[in-house]
């Protein structure tokens, strides 16, 4: 397209006001503004993209009004927990496991964030939550994938990495320096997710990173879908025998990678996409909440059901809404190939509204605002669950102590920060080193490598092996 065309592509558009500065630009830095609006447009026409961000502004305002009497808890057919029980758990192990021998299980790791709040310039995964190992969050993850793969020999579990356009080249420097943390090269694959355009607080005008730039950020969690299609994932799946697909983010050191009893779940109910949950704290824990929607399964926010629904409880005394998301979810290649095309156009956009940091075109100068002056639009990984049929959905309910410890807030704050990271993950080694008859000294923490237990087998050597002080490291 030619630079007045696009330039009237945006002004159609009510852009008008990007271009104020334009004749103040080198020939050099016009052909490369109009690269970027053009790589933008290609991506969403400028209409669609203001049009998004209204219909986004128009969805928020009318969060919660959606009567709570359409809001119900999952039905039994589609919620279990195996807290407690073993049997079963064992049950869903081995047809998971099954699965994983066979090749047909992958992984997909969310890792687009930077360590920003963490006071990191690195992406998140590098972040190391100071064990006495250090090992980076990166490193637990693949190992846990190490200790799997040792557990059927031969298998090989690809990893599907999706960074982001400020993480990538750190991420795969990261992997590269670590010599890949004694995986395979080949089986993991990086791919981008991608970005979308910031807006004023009205959504009305895009704003400007620099002279030549859009202020673009990444899409959220739900753009993975379209990541997936436009990276040609499902083709790669396909190629590899891929049949199930295991879905996570890189904050939290506890995630099951490729969870046999989780995959096992799906496969022994036929499942096409489902999720884990922990129970809530209590009944006004601000978490987002998996149920049922008219009949549909849904996430729905703390904030959209009445104090009167959070808190009623069934006949067994638990909270009716009690299954916290955690953002771990299973696929069947299957929902994937079938689905993909129609949730990248069809899933939502939602308001995050933001301190932008923005160029002013008409006073040539940055502004950087100290309270909220923007909008970004990102996409919710959970948005896809109502087009699937209840009779294929799966919810499993997990203990939290096990499988739970997100990584959101920097050091210092009260909340899912690195000391309560670290001191979930070394509390849950220990316990395996309890369960398997070693002697620990009250209070003490013990490190168990996740390449030496992937889920506390492997562990009866410490049988009667006193532990009686912190710092102790097992590889």
């Amino acid at each position: 397209m030619t630079w007045e065309s696009i330039e009237q592509l945006y002004k159609d558009a009510g852009q008008e006001g990007l271009f104020y500065h334009v004749n103040s630009l080198s020939k050099e830095d016009k052909l490369k503004f109009h690269k970027n609006l053009l790589k933008v447009a290609n991506r969403e026409p400028p209409a669609k993209l203001i049009k998004d961000c209204q219909d986004a502004i128009n969805l928020h305002e009318a969060n919660g009004a959606v009567g709570s009497t359409s809001i119900k808890p999952l039905p039994p057919t589609s919620y279990q927990s195996i807290i407690g029980d073993e049997k079963t758990e064992m049950e869903y192990y081995k047809l998971g496991h099954d699965a994983i021998q066979r090749g047909e299980v992958a992984i997909i790791l969310m890792a687009g964030g930077q360590g920003t709040r963490l006071g990191s310039t690195l992406p998140k995964g590098c972040y190391d939550i100071n064990l006495p190992s250090h090992k980076s969050l990166f490193q637990i993850q693949s190992e846990k994938i190490v200790a799997l793969q040792k557990s059927c020999p031969g298998c090989i579990i690809p990893w599907y990495i999706m960074t982001s356009a400020p993480t990538r080249q750190a991420t795969e420097k990261f992997f590269q320096e670590n010599d890949y943390f004694h995986l395979q090269k080949d089986q993991i694959v990086f791919f981008n997710q991608g970005t979308l355009p910031a807006f004023s607080s009205n959504g009305e005008h895009l704003l400007l990173a620099n002279q030549t730039d859009l202020f673009e950020s990444p899409d959220g969690n739900g753009g993975l879908y379209r990541s997936l299609k436009d990276n040609h994932i499902i083709d790669d799946f396909h190629k590899r025998g891929i049949k199930h697909i295991y879905v996570y983010c890189v904050d939290n050191v506890l995630s099951r990678l490729a969870d046999p009893v989780f995959i096992g779940f799906a496969i022994k109910h036929g499942f096409q996409l489902a999720t884990k949950a922990v129970r809530k704290r209590d009944a006004h824990e601000p978490v987002g909440l998996i149920a049922t929607r008219n009949n549909r399964p849904c996430v729905i926010e703390y904030s959209e059901i009445s104090r009167e629904l959070a808190e009623s409880t069934n006949e067994e005394g638990l909270l009716q809404f009690r299954a916290g998301n955690i953002v771990n979810h299973y696929y069947h290649i299957d929902l994937l190939s079938k689905s993909l095309d129609q949730w990248c156009n069809t899933i939502p956009y939602h308001v995050a509204k933001k301190k932008i940091t923005y160029y002013d075109n008409i006073k040539d100068q940055y502004f950087k605002p100290e309270e909220p002056n923007g909008i970004k639009l990102e996409q919710f990984i959970f948005d896809v669950f109502p087009t699937i049929p209840l009779d294929k959905f799966g919810c499993l309910e997990v203990e939290r102590s096990k499988e739970f410890s997100p990584l959101k807030n920097g050091p210092g704050s009260k909340v899912d920060n690195p000391d309560t990271s670290r001191l979930a993950y070394l509390k849950l080694g220990t316990q395996w080193l309890k369960d398997a008859g070693a002697i620990v000294k009250d209070g003490v923490l013990v490190e168990v490598s996740n390449k030496l237990s992937y889920g506390g087998e492997n562990l009866l050597q410490f049988n009667g092996k006193e532990f009686n002080e912190d710092g102790f490291y097992l590889e």
